[in-house]
C-alpha cells in the first residue's frame, strides 16, 4: 500500500472515529435521567483508571467534549433552583453520586492536568462546595465532592489556594460540624489537613477553621478538629487567643475519645505563648458556681426518659476534666506545675475533692493533689493545715480511695477551703510560709 493509500485509510479512520463520538455526545444530549444514568454507569465501567491519553483515545481526542457536559450537567441540575407549580424546587436525581465519580476520572487521569484546569475554568471549586451546603443531597453524594476537592489540592499549592478562596474552609468546616456520616468527616479532616500544609498564604485560615468546628455537637468532628489542629501546631506556631475558650469547652463532652485528643492538644500547647491563659482556664475549671439548680433541654421536656446534660452535670464532667489535664500537664512539667501552683491550683483541686455529686472529679482531683503534695513540699505543709492531721493522713494512706468514705462536713470543709499559697514560690520553698483555713481540733 503506497503512502497516499495509508493516508486515505488513516482519514476514514479518524472519520469515523469523529462520526461516533459526535453520536455520542447527540445521544447524550437529547437522553433523559434514565438513559444518562446508563451511560454513566458504561462509562465508569470501562474508563476507571485511564490515563489522558487513553480517554482521548476512548473519545477521539475530544473527551474534554464530554467532561464539559458532565460539569454543565452537574451545575443546572443540583445548583440552580427553579419554579415549578407555584413554588420553588430542585431537582432531585439519583445521578448525583455516578456523575461526580465520572468527573473524578478525568480529574485524577494521569497526565490529565488539563482537564482539572478545564473543570475549574467553569467554577467547578465553587459547585463542589455549594454542593455541601445543599440539604437535600445525600452524604454519600458531598462526600464524592469532597474527595474531588482533594484530587483539586493535591494538584498543588496554588489550588489549595484557590479552594480557600472560594471560602472553602467554611464550607468544609460547617460540614464536618454537621455531617451524620463518620467517613464523610474523616475525608473532610484529610482534605483539611491537606489544605492546612504546604500552603502558608492560608494555613490560618485553615487553623482558624478547625478552632470552630470545637463547639458543634458532634463528637466524631470534635475528635477529628482536635487531631488536626494538634498536628497543625508546629505548622501555625503560636496558637491565637480564640483557642482557649473552645478546648477548655469540649473538656465537658461525656465522650472519652474527644477528652484525650483535648488533652493531647493542650500538652502540644504548653510551649506556645497561650500557655498562661489556659492555664488559668483550667484551674478557673476547678472551682464552678456551687448549688446550681438542674436545667433540662427541650428534649427533655418531650421525653422525661431522655436527659439532656447541662449544668450542673456538664460543670461537673468538666470539673473532673481540668482536674485529670492539670494533674498530667504538672506531672510533664516543673516549670507548668510552680506556675499552676501560683494560679491557686492546690485549692481548686481540694474543692473538687469535696465534690460529693461528681465521683470522678474527686478521683482525678485527688490523685493531681497527691502529686502537688509529694512534689512540693510547702504544698504539702498548707494542705494538711487546712485537712488536720486526721483527714490528711487518711489522704497521704490512701489517696485513691480516701474521698469514698468523706462524710458532709469533711466534704464541706475541702468545699469551702480557703488556701493561698503566696506566688513567690522561692519563698515558701525556703520557709514554708503559707496561709490556711480551719485546722483540725
Amino acid at each position: 500500500m503506497d503512502v497516499g493509500a495509508e493516508e486515505i485509510m488513516t482519514s476514514v479512520k479518524e472519520q469515523e472515529a469523529i462520526r461516533k463520538l459526535m453520536v455520542f455526545l447527540q445521544e447524550w444530549d437529547s437522553a433523559h435521567k434514565a438513559a444518562r444514568s446508563r451511560m454513566l454507569d458504561n462509562f465508569i465501567k470501562s474508563n476507571d483508571g485511564k490515563t489522558e491519553p487513553e480517554l482521548e483515545l476512548e473519545f477521539s481526542q475530544g473527551a474534554s467534549l464530554f467532561l464539559a457536559r458532565l460539569t454543565a450537567w452537574l451545575r443546572m441540575t443540583y445548583l440552580f433552583p427553579w419554579t415549578a407549580g407555584g413554588g420553588a424546587c430542585y431537582m432531585y436525581s439519583t445521578c448525583l453520586n455516578k456523575l461526580l465519580k465520572s468527573i473524578a476520572i478525568f480529574l485524577s487521569a494521569a497526565s490529565g492536568r488539563r482537564y482539572l484546569i478545564e473543570f475549574l475554568e467553569i467554577g467547578g471549586v465553587l459547585i463542589l462546595l455549594e454542593i455541601l451546603g445543599l440539604n437535600h443531597l445525600k452524604e454519600e453524594d458531598k462526600r464524592e465532592s469532597v474527595k474531588l476537592l482533594q484530587l483539586v489540592a493535591d494538584t498543588g499549592r496554588k489550588y489549595k489556594e484557590l479552594i480557600c478562596e472560594s471560602y472553602g474552609v467554611r464550607s468544609l468546616a460547617e460540614f464536618l460540624a454537621t455531617s451524620n456520616s463518620a467517613e464523610a468527616q474523616e475525608d473532610v479532616q484529610i482534605l483539611m489537613d491537606s489544605l492546612g500544609r504546604g500552603n502558608p498564604k492560608y494555613q490560618n485560615q485553615v487553623y482558624e477553621g478547625l478552632i470552630a468546628v470545637l463547639p458543634c455537637a458532634s463528637p466524631r468532628a470534635q475528635q477529628l478538629a482536635l487531631q488536626t489542629l494538634r498536628v497543625m501546631q508546629d505548622t501555625v506556631g503560636e496558637a491565637p487567643s480564640v483557642l482557649v475558650k473552645p478546648v477548655l469547652g469540649v473538656l465537658c463532652s461525656v465522650h472519652l475519645e474527644v477528652q484525650y485528643e483535648a488533652i493531647q492538644l493542650l500538652k502540644a500547647l504548653m510551649a506556645r505563648e497561650v500557655r498562661p491563659a489556659l492555664l488559668k482556664g483550667l484551674v478557673a475549671l476547678l472551682t464552678p458556681a456551687r448549688k446550681k439548680a438542674f436545667t433540662f433541654c427541650d428534649e427533655t421536656a418531650k421525653d422525661p426518659t431522655t436527659l439532656c446534660l447541662r449544668e450542673p452535670v456538664l460543670v461537673y464532667i468538666q470539673q473532673a476534666a481540668a482536674a485529670k489535664v492539670i494533674g498530667i500537664l504538672a506531672k510533664e512539667s516543673a516549670e507548668v506545675a510552680e506556675e499552676l501552683i501560683q494560679l491557686k491550683a492546690v485549692h481548686g483541686l481540694m474543692v473538687a475533692v469535696g465534690n460529693l455529686d461528681h465521683v470522678a472529679s474527686q478521683r482525678h482531683a485527688s490523685n493531681s493533689l497527691e502529686y502537688f503534695v509529694r512534689t512540693f513540699p510547702f504544698v504539702e505543709e498548707c494542705v494538711k493545715k487546712a485537712l488536720g492531721h486526721t483527714l490528711f493522713q487518711r489522704f497521704m494512706d490512701s489517696p485513691e480511695t480516701w474521698y469514698t468514705q468523706m462524710d458532709p462536713v469533711q466534704a464541706e470543709k475541702l468545699a469551702s477551703n480557703i488556701v493561698d499559697i503566696p506566688r513567690d514560690i522561692a519563698r515558701m520553698q525556703s520557709t514554708g510560709a503559707c496561709r490556711a483555713g480551719d485546722t483540725d481540733t
